[in-house]
């Protein structure tokens, strides 16, 4: 399930099959996740208006985790024996995260991308800082 901010700060479901089926196109790989920001709050709590492009510059940033990629490649211990087949599949330790986990990560980790005219990070885990998920 894809999910994004509205303007009131609540979540909503991504309903729209054409943007599902291009996230669908993407593949992520190793230890990496893409995300989606939410948008920025645009005035703090005692009601002052912050500019355009105060959130970007923060240091942490937050977003929803979309996709997320295999995992930690693990190396294969088996021996060169001609008797092993040799075509096996790659093993790989799986990521902590999940997709639609709110992530909090470092922005100078990241790399911006647009898709579609959508702005996504993508995030290695090991800048992941805190996660907070719906159910365990």
């Amino acid at each position: 399930m894809y999910k994004y901010w509205k303007s009131n700060n609540s979540m909503m479901d991504i309903t729209t099959s054409s943007r599902k089926k291009a996230l669908d196109k993407l593949v992520v790989v190793g230890d990496r996740v893409l995300i989606q920001q939410g948008t920025a709050a645009q005035k703090t709590k005692s009601g002052l208006y912050l500019p355009a492009g105060y959130q970007e510059k923060e240091e942490i940033q937050s977003g929803y985790i979309l996709k997320c990629g295999p995992g930690y490649a693990l190396p294969n211990m088996d021996s060169d024996e001609p008797w092993n087949p040799k075509d096996k599949e790659p093993k790989y330790l799986p990521l902590q995260v999940q997709p639609g986990d709110l992530a909090l990560f470092m922005q100078k980790s990241a790399v911006e991308i647009k898709y579609n005219g959508e702005k996504y990070y993508i995030v290695p885990q090991s800048a992941i800082l805190l996660v907070e998920r719906d159910e365990f």
